[in-house]
């Protein structure tokens, strides 16, 4: 009987790999939850498949099976030789030995649609713990044609990425996220899903590109400013937060909390999309008075 732990003992043996500390790496090892991340991309053969460190392979197989290419990009000098040894021979399978936020995906992914034989673009990975935020948010700002992104990330991060706007457990690249993306949790993975296994839970989410935002700014810049200067310091109130960046001045503030009916002591989290959005466009057209 097929058994993803043994698998991943022999590989491990046979190429005398150990999981590096300083890449994050933590070995997938529980097949249902390879089954759930599959299950929640919604492969076909006309899909083209953007995996990020694909590591031993574990879900690189299953993706190969189900989608029309997969192209793989991972860092580590030591997965190469495995993924060649396993996948190397596949027509479908392509491999980039580089740091996934050094790869020009716009450019990838317009010579493979030229080709004509794929007609969605998915992103699939098992996202290394340290460098979560800056891997999804160069995906979501270079404003890839993709349908969407399912990664694993540690659960206390998918929490604040799937959180609502307004809500406690939300932060700045929660609105990141929610501008671009329509998020949801797909399923909570146990630590002991891991070889080795990591010091927290992890959590499957998937990101849906939006093709409209949700909301109207008269200039995108200016409303991640905003958020940053809100976010820069969690014990500040939204107004002494964006005093303190300089952004407005005491009377605009007074100002903007009458017009966006927000309670004095408010902070940044306390927000909506839409509240963000009316300081935003308030900030923008100041600017150019």
């Amino acid at each position: 009987m097929y058994d993803l732990q043994d698998e991943t003992r022999s590989l491990m043996k046979k190429y005398q790999i150990t999981a590096s500390k300083k890449l994050g790496q933590n070995f997938l090892i529980r097949q249902e939850v390879v089954d759930q991340i599959i299950e929640a991309a919604q492969l076909t053969k006309e899909d083209l498949v953007i995996e990020i460190g694909p590591g031993l392979g574990t879900l690189t197989s299953r993706l190969l099976e189900r989608s029309g290419k997969v192209i793989a990009v991972e860092l580590d000098d030591r997965m190469l030789q495995i993924l060649q040894d396993r996948f190397g021979e596949k027509e479908n399978f392509e491999l980039i030995h580089e740091d996934i936020l050094k790869v020009p995906l716009q450019e990838k992914i317009q010579q493979e649609k030229e080709k004509g034989s794929y007609k969605q673009v998915k992103i699939v990975a098992n996202l290394p713990y340290y460098i979560t935020t800056p891997i999804i948010m160069k995906l979501l700002e270079e404003r890839l044609e993709v349908e969407h992104i399912t990664v694993m990330v540690q659960k206390e991060v998918a929490q604040r990425l799937v959180a609502n706007p307004g809500e406690k457990l939300a932060g700045a690249i929660t609105y990141a996220v929610h501008y671009y993306t329509e998020p949801k949790s797909v399923t909570v993975v146990p630590r002991e899903s891991f070889l080795p296994a990591p010091e927290v839970d992890s959590e499957v989410i998937q990101l849906k590109i939006r093709k409209i935002p949700p909301i109207q700014l008269e200039k995108e810049e200016d409303f991640f400013s905003i958020i940053k200067a809100s976010f820069m310091q969690r014990r500040k109130t939204l107004k002494n937060g964006l005093i303190h960046s300089q952004l407005f001045d005491k009377e605009e503030m007074e100002d903007l909390f009458q017009m966006c009916h927000l309670a004095e002591n408010c902070r940044g989290e306390n927000l909506t999309m839409e509240q963000f959005a009316q300081i935003a466009n308030y900030y923008t057209k100041k600017r150019k008075k």
